[in-house]
């Protein structure tokens, strides 16, 4: 079957746009001259021959040629249009990713180095850290593998330069401001302004040869929101804190006000009762009871305030001895004799092994919670202690007959100040108690719970890592 000319033609055509589409200029021009040259040899007469003078062959191999280069010129536009896509989608995505991360992230603390180091995981940037500026310098915040180090002149003014006019460059999709310095090993680190707004709060140096001004500038803003976010939040917390303070204050006064009220008030009594001659020994030897009774209630809550006080300021240090369970459980008992008078105190406590931990803060939040037993439970009920030792160290519990303790508030029994709806109902309490204990155990290393117990009643917990060991026998 002979092919003509025309088809022939127009099947080199095809070849050569198909080549010119997916190649090289130069593979497409090449492609074209060897196009004409076989169509010249195998189609065109005389076949078998060269024969470039014809004036056919010239139409041919020209238009060959144009429509190679028109048709690589088209497919190099819309390649070059589908990778600036991509690139585009892929600073889209890392902004995203990176504003997300600016979200997520609460704690104030060190949230500006992470936030670097958000920056230099999300771009893929060796080096890359942020300036701002402070009171005596500036203060830096690393992100990258290796630090980026920039002259305080250099970057005061870079900062003043991006301080002035601002103006936007569309073809690099950036603001103004942006320069660039020769670093160490030969590097090129651009500085970029971060901006807020119009404000200019900082400046973000990188090392990124693969990453263009305008994703930089990008990187940038979204650097200086979070940094505007976490200044914020820091200034909140602080305003927190300070609301916090008098809400603490008012409450403290408020319940000392009452609590001093009841006892002074008790003291007055018995002084001006046992001022009278004519009290028999049996009446004043009750009201020097009471007067002495009520002198022991001031004096715990002194302490309480005290220990709040220093629980706040951090000064409990624990101090590690060697006690069994049994010692613990005794040193709680008698510095809450008082409370525990005339009730029944059953104590199951190991005393053949010991653990290593702090007694006097233990015994001192153990003592607070047998307090609390005593004063939330029928007197004629007992009150049951379980101590030993165990595989996470101290192990003790506290549980009592009582009505036992509502779910709703049991998130809050450890708050300093909260009392429950069955505290309430008592004339005494600071609410103190509880968050003592909790932050006695923080000092200590331990931990303590609330629950009900599954027979009725309240129960507390408290466990104290420790080292363990048997207990030395005395012959």
């Amino acid at each position: 079957m002979q092919i003509s000319q025309t088809t022939a033609a127009l099947a080199f055509l095809l070849v050569v746009v198909c080549v010119a589409a997916f190649g090289r200029l130069w593979i497409a021009i090449a492609v074209a001259v060897a196009s004409t040259l076989a169509l010249n040899f195998f189609f065109l007469p005389p076949v078998g021959a060269f024969t470039i003078a014809e004036p056919e062959n010239w139409v041919a191999l020209s238009a060959f040629v144009i429509v190679g280069v028109i048709a690589s010129k088209l497919s190099a536009v819309a390649q070059a249009r589908a990778r600036e896509a991509d690139a585009r989608r892929n600073e889209v995505t890392r902004l995203f990713d990176l504003s997300r991360d600016v979200l997520l992230t609460t704690e104030t603390t060190g949230a500006l180095d992470a936030l670097a180091r958000h920056i230099a995981r999300r771009f893929e940037l060796p080096r890359v850290a942020m300036y701002l500026p402070a009171d005596h310098g500036w203060d830096v915040h690393q992100g990258g593998d290796q630090p980026v180090t920039v002259d305080a002149g250099r970057l005061s003014s870079t900062l003043a330069t991006a301080r002035g006019t601002l103006e936007f460059d569309a073809r690099q999709r950036a603001y103004g401001g942006h320069t660039s310095l020769v670093g160490e090993g030969g590097a090129v680190i651009s500085l970029v302004p971060l901006r807020h707004g119009t404000r200019t709060i900082g400046i973000l140096a990188a090392v990124a040869p693969a990453v263009d001004v305008g994703t930089l500038d990008a990187v940038a803003g979204v650097a200086a929101i979070a940094i505007e976010r976490a200044q914020f939040l820091a200034e909140r917390e602080t305003a927190e804190l300070v609301r916090q303070k008098a809400d603490l204050a008012a409450t403290l006064l408020a319940t000392l006000s009452h609590d001093l009220r009841t006892p002074l008030t008790a003291i007055r009594v018995a002084v001006e009762n046992l001022r009278q001659d004519s009290l028999p020994p049996d009446a004043r030897r009750e009201q020097v009871r009471a007067a002495l009774a009520e002198l022991d209630r001031l004096t715990r809550l002194f302490q309480d305030i005290l220990d709040m006080a220093r629980i706040d300021a951090h000064a409990i240090a624990a101090d590690r001895q060697w006690v069994t369970p049994a010692d613990v459980v005794d040193a709680a008992a008698a510095y809450v004799r008082h409370a525990l008078e005339g009730r029944t105190l059953r104590v199951h406590a190991d005393s053949d092994a010991e653990v290593q931990i702090d007694p006097r803060l233990v015994s001192a939040a153990l003592a607070h919670l047998l307090e609390n037993a005593a004063q939330y439970s029928p007197r004629e009920q007992p009150i049951t202690v379980t101590a030993r030792v165990g595989q996470e160290g101290f192990e003790v519990s506290v549980a009592d007959n009582g009505p036992g303790l509502d779910p709703s508030e049991l998130d809050h029994l450890f708050e300093r100040f909260y009392r429950g709806h069955a505290a309430r109902q008592s004339s005494f309490g600071t609410g103190m108690g509880l968050a003592i204990t909790r932050g006695l155990l923080v000092a200590a290393g331990g931990r303590v719970w609330a629950e009900n117990a599954p027979g009725g009643g309240a129960r507390f917990a408290i466990v104290v890592p420790g080292t363990t060991r048997a207990a030395a026998v005395v012959e």
